[in-house]
């Protein structure tokens, strides 16, 4: 009988982590499309902005020095996955920016509508390429460590919660009904499991690019929350909001900082 354990790093157990992440960001991104989002958005993105970057600053890249990776040949891959995403973003093929649509209102019309019409294939090809490489990013994390590789799912979830929902809202606002949209996502993230297991086959047969591996997922984790994330929170400047917002990226950083002491002392 096939045995499943949930504290090793087998390409069962990151399919698993890839499925429950993509579950979960759909179902929440589901939920808030149903007339919750000006209300949870913003502590949301709050909260992934401090896990991302506390997720890259205080797991991730220790870790790559802890494999043998030289702090200077480090850097330099930090900086070219950053230069790396930005370009996938210029060309449209990360993601689309849906930016706009976070702020609770029904954008049937007018810009938002345009761009929906235009792109909500695009959505579903960047989202599908997107899912993909946190697939790899996942399978990445696990062989390093089972902790680390959850640690790194949940992340993703966080970060992936706010951009599942604007994708959503695009994909219904190109006239897509409900529940096709809804399956347009499913079929989506079916490609993070495939990433998921295809980076752990190929991960695991070349060993000395696992550090690479979590270099990559540190810039991508720091390019959403600097370049997505917290300039979105910068729009909002009240001194109430911006304690809020303040409050959750330290609970953010908070959660991963216990999580990383936990992780180098096990």
């Amino acid at each position: 009988m096939f045995a499943f354990d949930l504290h090793s790093s087998s390409w069962a157990v990151v399919a698993l982590a890839a499925s429950v992440g993509t579950l979960v960001s759909l179902l929440l991104a589901l939920w808030l499309t149903s007339g919750r989002i000006a209300k949870f958005i913003e502590p949301m993105v709050s909260l992934s902005a401090g896990v991302l970057l506390a997720t890259s600053l205080l797991h991730l890249l220790p870790e790559a020095i802890d494999l043998g990776l030289d702090h200077h040949a480090l850097f330099g891959g930090l900086l070219a996955g950053i230069l790396f995403f930005f370009l996938l973003e210029k060309l449209a093929i990360f993601r689309h920016n849906h930016h706009h649509e976070h702020d609770g209102h029904n954008h049937g019309h007018g810009f938002d509508s345009q761009a929906a019409g235009r792109g909500g294939l695009l959505i579903v090809v960047g989202g599908s390429i997107h899912n993909f490489a946190d697939g790899l990013l996942i399978a990445g994390a696990f062989l390093v460590d089972p902790k680390l590789g959850w640690l790194t799912t949940f992340s993703i979830v966080l970060h992936e919660i706010p951009q599942q929902t604007g994708d959503f809202i695009v994909l219904m606002n190109a006239g897509i009904k409900r529940q096709r949209a809804l399956g347009l996502m499913v079929f989506s993230g079916l490609f993070a499991v495939l990433g998921g297991v295809l980076g752990f086959g190929v991960l695991s047969a070349w060993q000395a690019y696992l550090p690479w591996a979590l270099v990559l997922a540190a810039a991508s984790f720091l390019y959403v929350a600097v370049a997505d994330l917290i300039p979105q929170l910068q729009e909002h400047v009240q001194a109430k909001t911006t304690a809020m917002q303040v409050f959750c990226i330290a609970c953010g950083v908070a959660l991963v900082a216990y999580s990383a002491h936990a992780l180098h002392h096990h």
